[in-house]
This record gives C-alpha cells, sequence and structure tokens, in this order.
C-alpha cells in the first residue's frame, strides 16, 4: 500500500514518453502465492527526444527477479529498480531493443484489488487507473498503446479457464498437470486495458451477426450454477450491439466478446478489450434475486461496457486528465440505449434526480473540481461523478447545441480521425466545430469550470406590445482552486403556454438566440424578448433538464400546476410538482425543528393525486412523481445549519399528509396495478409494480400499522414487491413483530446467496434513526458480513453513511466516530474503497454546529492516524481544507 502523501500530478506538465512502445510479450506461471510474470517489450527512441535518456518504467509494490536486454543480463550499473519503478540507461539510439522484465507476485495476498488478484479461487486482474504497474514493470499510462500477446500457463485442474483479451489464438497441455493459452489482440491498447482471468467457470453462449455479416461469439462466464441468471445480461448485450450499430454506426471488431462476473471486485464493472469483467451484481439477475432496478442497471451497465469499445478502448485518453473523454461520453451513450429501450422522460428524471442527489453536493463542495481536473494526487479518487454524470451532461448539451443530425456528423469524424489513437478534450471538440462550422470555445467552459451555475429567470409581459421579455443572470459560484469563473455557454430548452395550457409560439425572438426551443444565454446578464404572444404566458424554461444548473425561478402555485398538466416535455410536468412540493418539504423541516405544528399546501397535493391518478400517464412516471425529494435533496436546499432528525421529521409529516389526502386514490392504485401475469422485467411491467409499491408506501403512512405491508411480502413472489415491502416493514415499523419477522424470514430464505443479502444489509443499515448504529454493529459480526468483499462493505457501512442521514448524523457524534473507525480499517486492505466510502463525508460543513464539529472530529482522527494510503490521504486533506 503507498502511504506516501503522494506527489502532484499537473496537466500542464504532460509530455510524450522519450520511446515508443511496439509490442507486448506477456507470459504468466500462475500459482497463488508465487506468480511468475514475464514481460518482453520491445521499444524505440522517440525521434527528437535525448539520445542518452534512460528509459523509466512504472511499479507499484514489485520485486524485479530478471532483466534482459536483448535477451542478455543487464548489467547492475546500467539500471536502478525500487519498489515503484525501473530505470534503465545506455538504451540503442537508433534501433528497436527488447527488454525482458521478469516479476514474482502473490496474487492471494493482493487485497487492494488492482493489479493481478486471486479470489475464492478465480485469479482476475484491474488495470484501469494505474493496476497494470502491480504485474510488471511498465510505462503505465494511457497515451502508451500496443498490441498485446499473452500465453497463461496454470495448473489444469484448478484453472480449466483461461482468458486475456483479444482472440483465442490456441492452447494445450504444459508438463505435468499443467496447460496453457495464448491470446493476441491486434489492436493497440494501452495498460489499463489489459485482462487475464483464470479459474473455473460455468459459461452462457451465444453469437451475434454484425452489420458486415461478420458472426462474433459471445461468453458470459460466471459461477458453475448460475448461468440461468446471466441469461438477461446476454439479452442485453446483444441489444447492446445491435444498437450502437444502428445509432451511432459502429461495428465490434474482435472474433469474441467474452463478460466474466466474479464477487471481489471494486468497481461496478471493466471494459478491458474484449474481456469484460464484472462485478457480479451487474450481470446476474432473475425474478426471484433481483429487482427491477437490478434489471435495469445490469441492462446499463452491460451496455455502457460494450460501448466503451469505441469510447475508450479504440480511442482512449492522452492521459487521466482527459477521463470525461471516455466515461462521460460513454455514459452519455448507455443514457441514451436506456432511454430508447425504456421510457425517455423516466429515463432522465432518474438522470437527473441521480446527479443532483450526488454530483451536485460534489460540486459545491470541498471535492469540487472541473469535469477535465488541472491536478490531481490520486487518480483513483477522480472517477466521480462530475467526471462521469456532468461529464455526459456536458456531451448531452453538445447534441442539444447542435441538433441530432450535425452531433451525429460530429461523432462520425470523431471515430474516423482519430480511431487508434490517444486523445484529448480539444480533439473531440475540434471534431463538432469541423463538423457544425460552430464556434464552442466560450461552451468548453464546460470542461474547465467547476461548480454548478446559478441562473437566475424573471419574466414580464406587455399585453400592449404582445411581447414576453425573459431576463436571465448566470452566476458560477467559487470553487477550491477556482475563485472567479467566466460566463458560461448555457443552453436552455423553453416553452411557453397559454391559460388553457395551449404551447404558444412566438413570430420571432429578438435579443438572444433562439433555435427550435433551445435559448442561447452566452451573456452574463441577458434578456430574450419573444414577440407575438398573444397573452400572459407560462413559462417552462431548462425543459428535460437541458444544462446542469440550480434554476432560480418565482412561479405561482398555479403556474406550476397548469405545467404540472399541460406540459407535453414530461420531465418538465415533474419538475413543476417537484417544485411545488419542495417548498412546503423545506417549511416542514424548520416547524419540525421548531416544534411547531406541520401543514402541506393543498396546490401540491391536488397536482401529485392529479398526476398519480392520471391514467394516460404510463405507471412508471406516476411512481416518479409520487417519489417526493429525499432528505438529502432537502437538505442541500436548505443550504446548512441542517438537523437532519428535524428534515426526517419533516418529510415524513409530509408524506403522511399526502397519504392522508389521496387514501382512496393509494388504494385504487395498489389493486390496479396488480396483475397475475408471469414476471417480466420489461419497463411497463417494471412501471406498473413501481406505482404500485409507490401506492403501498402512502397506505402504509395512513394505515399507521404494518399489517398491509406484512401481507404484501407474503404474498410476493418477485424481489421488487418482496424488498419494497420489507423496507416499508424495516423503514416505518422496525420494532414490530411483523418487520421482525420479515427480516428473519428473507435472511432464512436468501442466506446462501451473498447479492440478495446485501440487500437485506443494505435494507437494514438505512433505518432512520440513532438506533441503527448499534444494529450494524451487530450484523458485522454475523458470519454473513465478509469485510473484505467490498459488495458487503458498500452494502452495510457505505449504505450507512451515504444513504442514513439520521442514523449516521446521531446527534452525539457515533455515527461519525464509526465511519472514521471503519475508514481506518478498510483502508489497511483496500484504500480504493475507503476512500470512496469517506466521500460521504463531503457536506459534513452543512451540519449544525454540534453535529459538524463531530463529524471534523471523526475527520481529524483519520487525518492523524499515522499510516494512511495516498487514497484516504488526498480525501481527508481535501474534506477538511478551509
Amino acid at each position: 500500500m503507498r502511504t506516501d502523501t503522494g506527489q502532484i500530478v499537473h496537466l500542464a506538465d504532460y509530455r510524450p514518453t522519450d520511446f515508443v512502445l511496439e509490442r507486448v510479450d506477456l507470459t504468466f506461471d500462475l500459482h497463488p502465492t508465487e506468480t511468475k510474470v514475464e514481460a518482453r517489450l520491445i521499444f524505440h527512441r522517440r525521434e527528437g527526444t535525448d539520445p542518452k535518456a534512460p528509459l523509466v518504467l512504472d511499479g507499484d509494490d514489485l520485486s524485479l527477479s530478471g532483466l534482459l536486454l536483448d535477451q542478455v543480463d543487464v548489467p547492475a550499473g546500467q539500471f536502478e529498480a525500487t519498489a515503484e519503478s525501473l530505470t534503465v540507461r545506455d538504451l540503442p539510439e537508433s534501433t528497436p531493443f527488447e527488454l525482458t522484465i521478469t516479476t514474482i507476485i502473490n496474487p492471494e495476498a493482493n487485497t487492494q484489488l488492482m493489479g493481478l488478484y486471486r479470489s475464492g479461487g478465480i485469479y482476475c486482474t484491474q488495470c484501469e487507473a494505474e493496476g497494470f504497474r502491480r504485474i510488471t514493470y511498465f510505462p503505465d499510462r494511457p497515451d502508451v498503446l500496443a498490441p498485446y500477446t499473452v500465453n497463461i500457463i496454470a495448473d489444469k485442474a484448478a484453472n480449466p479457464l483461461l482468458l486475456s483479451n483479444g482472440n483465442f489464438l490456441g492452447g494445450a497441455g504444459y508438463g505435468e498437470g499443467k496447460h496453457f493459452a495464448a491470446w493476441f489482440d491486434p489492436h493497440p491498447k494501452p495498460s489499463y486495458l489489459f485482462a487475464l482471468v483464470a479459474g473455473d467457470l460455468g459459461v452462457v453462449e451465444d453469437t451475434f451477426v454484425t452489420m458486415s455479416d461478420r458472426e462474433v461469439a459471445l461468453k458470459i462466464y460466471v459461477e458453475h450454477g448460475k448461468e440461468p441468471r446471466a441469461a438477461y445480461a446476454m439479452d442485453a448485450l446483444k441489444r447492446s450491439m445491435k444498437w450502437d450499430e444502428e445509432r451511432f454506426g459502429r461495428e465490434y471488431d474482435l472474433d469474441i466478446f467474452m463478460i466474466v462476473a466474479v464477487s471481489d471486485f471494486n468497481m461496478g464493472a471493466m471494459e478491458n478489450k474484449g474481456l469484460n469483467v464484472f462485478n457480479d451484481k451487474y450481470v446476474l439477475a432473475d425474478p426471484e434475486i433481483a429487482t427491477d432496478a437490478d434489471y435495469a442497471n445490469i441492462e446499463a451497465i452491460i451496455a455502457h461496457e460494450y460501448f466503451h469499445n469505441w469510447t475508450g478502448n479504440r480511442i482512449t485518453c492522452r492521459d487521466w486528465f482527459q477521463l470525461c473523454l471516455k466515461e462521460g461520453l460513454t455514459v452519455y451513450r448507455d443514457h441514451e440505449f436506456s432511454a430508447d429501450q425504456r421510457s425517455r422522460p423516466v429515463k432522465r428524471i432518474a438522470e437527473v434526480r441521480h446527479l443532483k442527489s450526488e454530483q451536485f453536493p460534489e460540486d459545491s463542495g470541498p471535492l469540487a473540481h472541473p469535469v477535465r481536473p488541472t491536478k490531481y494526487r490520486e487518480i483513483n479518487n477522480f472517477y466521480t461523478t462530475t467526471v462521469y454524470e456532468k461529464g455526459s451532461e456536458v456531451t448531452r448539451m453538445i447534441a442539444t447545441l447542435l441538433g441530432r443530425d450535425l452531433f451525429k456528423k460530429g461523432m462520425d469524424l470523431y471515430f474516423d480521425r482519430h480511431d487508434g489513437q490517444a486523445v484529448t478534450i480539444e480533439d473531440f471538440i475540434k471534431c463538432f466545430e469541423d463538423a457544425s462550422g460552430r464556434d464552442l470555445t466560450q461552451f468548453s467552459l464546460w470542461y474547465h469550470q467547476a461548480g454548478t451555475p446559478l441562473v437566475t429567470a424573471s419574466g414580464t409581459y406587455d399585453a400592449a406590445a404582445k411581447t414576453f421579455a425573459l431576463s436571465l443572470e448566470q452566476m458560477v459560484p467559487a470553487t477550491p482552486g477556482q475563485a472567479t469563473k467566466e460566463p458560461m455557454h448555457i443552453p436552455l430548452r423553453t416553452a411557453l403556454f397559454a391559460a388553457d395550457g395551449a404551447l404558444l409560439t412566438p413570430t420571432s425572438v429578438t435579443d438572444a438566440e433562439l433555435t427550435d426551443d433551445v435559448l442561447h444565454l452566452t451573456a452574463r446578464t441577458q434578456t430574450a424578448v419573444f414577440h407575438g404572444i398573444p397573452s400572459r404566458p407560462v413559462l417552462s424554461l431548462n425543459r428535460s433538464f437541458s444544462t446542469p444548473i440550480n434554476l432560480q425561478l418565482s412561479q405561482s402555485a398555479k403556474d406550476l400546476a397548469l405545467i404540472a398538466r399541460y406540459e407535453t416535455d414530461h420531465f418538465a410536468r415533474w419538475q413543476a410538482l417537484i417544485d411545488l412540493g419542495l417548498p412546503n418539504l423545506l417549511q416542514a423541516a424548520r416547524d419540525a425543528r421548531q416544534g411547531n405544528p406541520i401543514t402541506c399546501d393543498a396546490a401540491f397535493v391536488d397536482a401529485l393525486l392529479a398526476a398519480a391518478n392520471d391514467e394516460s400517464l404510463e405507471p412508471a412516471f406516476r411512481a416518479q412523481a409520487l417519489a417526493l425529494p429525499s432528505e438529502a435533496d432537502i437538505a442541500r436546499e436548505l443550504g446548512g445549519n441542517n438537523d437532519p432528525d428535524a428534515i426526517h421529521a419533516g418529510r415524513q409529516a409530509i408524506l403522511a399528509l399526502v397519504a392522508e389526502a389521496g387514501r382512496s386514490v393509494f388504494a385504487a392504485l395498489y389493486d390496479n396495478m396488480q396483475t397475475s401475469d408471469p414476471f417480466s422485467p420489461d419497463a411497463a411491467s417494471a412501471g406498473r409494480r413501481a406505482l404500485r409499491n409507490a401506492a403501498l408506501t402512502y397506505l402504509s403512512q395512513s394505515d399507521n400499522a404494518p399489517a398491509r405491508a406484512k401481507a404484501a411480502f407474503d404474498a410476493a413472489n418477485n424481489m421488487t414487491d418482496l424488498s419494497a415491502a420489507l423496507t416499508i416493514l424495516a423503514h416505518r415499523f422496525p420494532e414490530s413483530a411483523e418487520a421482525k419477522a420479515a427480516l428473519q424470514g428473507f435472511h432464512d430464505r436468501f442466506a446462501e446467496n451473498a447479492l440478495v443479502i446485501d440487500k437485506w444489509l443494505a435494507i437494514q443499515a438505512a433505518i432512520p434513526g440513532a438506533a441503527t448504529l448499534e444494529r450494524i454493529q451487530g450484523l458485522m459480526e454475523t458470519p454473513l458480513f465478509k469485510r473484505t468483499n467490498p459488495n458487503r462493505m458498500r452494502a452495510l457501512v457505505g449504505t450507512f453513511a451515504f444513504a442514513n442521514p439520521t442514523g449516521f448524523g446521531r446527534a452525539d457524534g457515533a455515527g461519525y466516530r464509526f465511519l472514521a473507525e471503519q475508514i481506518l480499517d478498510i483502508d489497511q486492505r483496500n484504500p480504493q474503497l475507503a476512500a470512496r466510502i469517506l466521500t460521504s463525508m463531503r457536506s459534513w460543513r452543512l451540519l449544525e454546529l454540534v453535529r459538524a464539529d463531530h463529524a471534523r472530529s471523526a475527520l481529524m482522527q483519520i487525518e492523524r492516524a499515522g499510516s494512511l494510503s495516498t487514497d484516504v490521504r488526498d480525501i481527508v486533506d481535501r474534506i477538511l481544507k478551509e
């Protein structure tokens, strides 16, 4: 484990390597504790570089076992090897040379799950971002691309399966009890895309015929006996391949595409060329063990990793500062895929909920950074929602600015111009400028300026002139390292509605650019005048969340109700309901803190129940409408001095008031959304289940008793309904006999299925209230909890820290102290996991003073620890920085 404070890496310091890597030949002789790795690397000196410059290769906790130059031992005085680097001097100035490096590594002891590790009898690699240097000394950076040949030797009985990137060359016996397999990937790739898997796994096989009529073998490897649960993943893969051909013209380029599902994995999945490695929770599904959300996640993540084949693999990043170029772009592509496969407005609502709950707090706190950072201490800490989700939003804005056809033209140019290259954000933007003829210099500030812009809007109607003047002002707040900001190019989808809900079309717009329904805000202050407006309009601004901003627009409850009823953009309808409800939730939190009675505006309740009862709307949309803003959303909007207990109490009171007012509506929905049809994970069926369970949530509020939820639990024939009922019982009635019986029954039924037990752990970790900490501490001592497994730790400790404001934010600070102890423990085994869970503390300054002081003390406990990984040191220092 690296425990130094970490060297700051700056974008401005980038320069190409002194040596060009031509090819890589790797041989692995696998052994649980003594794996021998031989790397034969062919280099030549880059033209124009210093002819005397040494070759410096990266390492991480390595020990050199052998070093040859053109098959001759390198004298001791010609090289220097440490655990972190290998330097070789006096190399040929003008001719290629071969360096053969031998290292011995211990996969069994690799609890960091980076590089090559062995868990559950399976050898597996994870090399992004800098894991390959834990395998062998190497120029471990994304702009070093080369074709790879890989030979794997292993015990045949224990490891009948030997996989790596590319196409299979062949295999045979190799001495007593061993065998080997050879793989060749002809497409030059960086080391972070290298993959190796060895062990004994079952397989699900299929084929896909590409648009050029090539047959590609598809294989998904899972633990024996779980093959039927990979069927949906295989279906999602085939749909992804077809969609990418039809939407982006991208065809798969190898003879085989493989996915391996493993249980010990730091990430969701990894897009290694031709051999994707997945956390098994994003592969395995059937109605008994997977919720509708699980099915949707499997579909999206299978697609995401497959889409990386072009946006990330064929075209990769010049350096890690360009990470959003592969991740943000590919998130946009998987969002579009899911929108086409399911419901576009419902998908958009889910995207924005996630963006506002995760990325907006990141963008307004101590961990804020631009979509393309300019410096980092530990690159693993920049796999953030800013890079992924805000990066996706920036790509979406390019599509909004240019329109579908010009965006497609720009993407085609990007693929044609940069195939096989490691590129930058500037290269990407230039393709769209060349394709459209539009200058995107100002727009590019979205990549360079951190912070969520605040747009303030107000409108004035002139009845005599029949004009509507929309005044806009933008401000990007200061963030760490960026005190002042320039005005952004903000594309705002805009519509005007008459009092009867009819869409108003202006005869012209002056003083601003309007293309279709997109209003371009480019100055710090700007007024757009809409002409030919016959009556006072109701303004709908930032439709479909065309730009990731905070919008300050004062609108009456009547106007918001009109938008919620008539807007043709269903995202805007949902947003209007949120805008109606949020003031009630904010005031309820204040009243709860002060001990005042809590009330709720009738306009909000009426609009919410009207949406719930509107059969012209799809059930999934109605379920989203009924999901009130979360406690974290309320805390973010309150802006500071937050009391988690008061926020929880206020939200529960509003939930109860809506439940009582809509009791008959929810009862009818609960009955009408029930079906006797066999389970199907399709979007329409999932929407019906979501709406029925939303109705059950409200009914359980008005019942004030657990009987109905327990009956739903007992009757459930799928995991979606079962876990929804269990959540209601555990969260609403945690001490009831019904809740205890349901939790025990769930445990007994699924004790042998770790992924389902993760749900059981997470549901309990999120039970509101101070008593949950003791429950969690007890669960950590049960045989079902495995500290070394990232999924178990995320399910219990991660859920508690990220998703239980009242339990984690106990007034006595015990939750924060507990987290500090866990972070210090996890950090000794898995620094990456520890650092990611620690980000749950990023908003501690928004707490009321007593809790904030407890949180600071817990962070200081971590900060003062004698031995911290670079990962955790980086996060805690930034969170504490004034």
